[in-house]
């Protein structure tokens, strides 16, 4: 699971604190706003280089003008300061959160693809400092390390407690320099619950405000989200309480499986990054691993590739359109000459569900043929797809997807939920 490395720098910053963190709704969890996005990224600079490429538009629309984690991951002690400066006084100007990924432990990813950091430990928490003190006491959302926890195959057990009291340090530093610090907890994939739950007890956990998962990885939201519910109660087990979860949405609109996305042209982008996550243990949705960049198998770990974004890219998703208990989001699958085929995901919110119906406008030329794991009815150009039996009842968060084929011209529906 080797996460993008390259120099980057993001503080997730907003000018007061009140504005970006509260006590938490039934909606939500402790983060309110907009993600900053930042103009100036491999993706935009490749969509500007190449404004005549068949690729640029779907890039440009479906990534490029996301928001996305922007990563420090070169090991600088000369610019780090000034360099996390800039970018929080950005973000604060706009009036938007930034997400901030620190990635810069020794050993990180075990001297994989992504290999890199610190030299010590000494001099990785030089580096936090500097980091703290260029965010300045403003508001920051921080993904601290990916892979530092889940990933420790490399370590002896004395350099593995090393790693646990260097995490624990970083995180009180940076929650008294202002940032809202979540600690790696791998994917739901990768180690159990209660596994997970020791690791990041021993890490700090106790001293940051939660965890992530699936960075740079491919598994569904609800699949995570199951997983941070069962990590949330291992955790507070161990008497270890309020730690709510983020989850990398990047790559998980598509096939799961293998953590290498090199070569693989089933993956696509998943829920576009939101605070809005309509649970109360979630935080947000957020881009970790910007879409497009590599994971080292085919190619150098961290470097965009417009393959691989236009390949994520897939067809566009409009974002999760709410309406009583449930959101919808559409993504076309494939498309021919007279047709096309798409697919719906639909998400419950807060509270279970007992079924849901899907609505949408059909465009000129448009009819629905087969679909499947829904029934549709159409009046007019409005099409109705209810849930099956065996399909309607979600609890809070839980997803299911109904597909259809269709003949006309392919189009981008804005889909709205009702629960049933």
């Amino acid at each position: 699971m080797s996460p993008p490395t390259r120099l980057a720098v993001v503080a997730t910053v907003l000018a007061c604190a009140g504005a970006l963190f509260t006590t938490g709704t039934a909606s939500a969890g402790t983060l309110t706003g907009d993600f900053y996005r930042e103009a100036d990224t491999p993706a935009a600079r490749w969509v500007a280089a190449n404004p005549d490429d068949s690729r640029t538009a779907a890039i440009r629309d479906r990534i490029a003008n996301q928001p996305a984690s922007h990563w420090l991951s070169n090991f600088n002690l000369a610019t780090i300061e000034a360099e996390v400066s800039s970018y929080v006084g950005a973000a604060a100007t706009a009036g938007k959160l930034p997400v901030l990924t620190l990635y810069g432990i020794p050993n990180r990813d075990c001297g994989g693809a992504s290999a890199g950091g610190a030299p010590d430990l000494a001099a990785y928490q030089n580096w936090v400092n500097l980091i703290a003190r260029g965010l300045a006491g403003r508001s920051t959302v921080i993904i601290l390390e990916p892979d530092s926890i889940a990933l420790l195959t490399c370590l002896s057990a004395n350099e593995i407690a090393a790693r646990n009291q260097a995490l624990h340090t970083a995180a009180r530093t940076l929650r008294a320099a202002g940032g809202k610090v979540y600690l790696d907890a791998g994917h739901s994939s990768w180690n159990s619950a209660s596994e997970q739950a020791n690791r990041l007890a021993a890490a700090g956990i106790a001293d940051a405000d939660g965890f992530y998962s699936n960075v740079s990885n491919f598994n569904s939201t609800a699949n995570e989200a199951a997983f941070g519910r069962n990590l949330i109660a291992a955790l507070n087990s161990r008497g270890i309480t309020g730690k709510r979860q983020v989850i990398d949405t990047s790559r998980n609109g598509g096939a799961a499986g293998d953590w290498c996305g090199d070569d693989n042209t089933d993956r696509r982008i998943g829920q576009a990054p939101t605070t809005a996550t309509g649970d109360a243990d979630i935080d947000a949705y957020i881009w970790v691993k910007p879409p497009g960049e590599a994971d080292g198998c085919r190619y150098a770990a961290g470097s965009f590739q417009p393959d691989l974004a236009f390949s994520l890219a897939g067809s566009p998703s409009s974002p999760p359109e709410e309406s009583g208990s449930c959101a919808a989001t559409y993504q076309t699958t494939s498309a021919w000459n007279g047709g096309f085929q798409g697919q719906v995901t639909v998400t419950a919110g807060s509270a279970a569900i007992a079924g849901w119906r899907v609505t949408w406008t059909l465009t000129g030329g448009q009819s629905i043929g087969q679909v499947w794991g829904g029934r549709a009815t159409t009046s007019g150009t409005t099409v109705t797809v209810a849930n099956e039996s065996w399909n309607g009842a979600l609890r809070p968060g839980a997803t299911a997807q109904f597909g259809f084929g269709a003949t006309g011209p392919v189009s981008t529906p804005a889909v709205t939920c009702v629960s049933a």
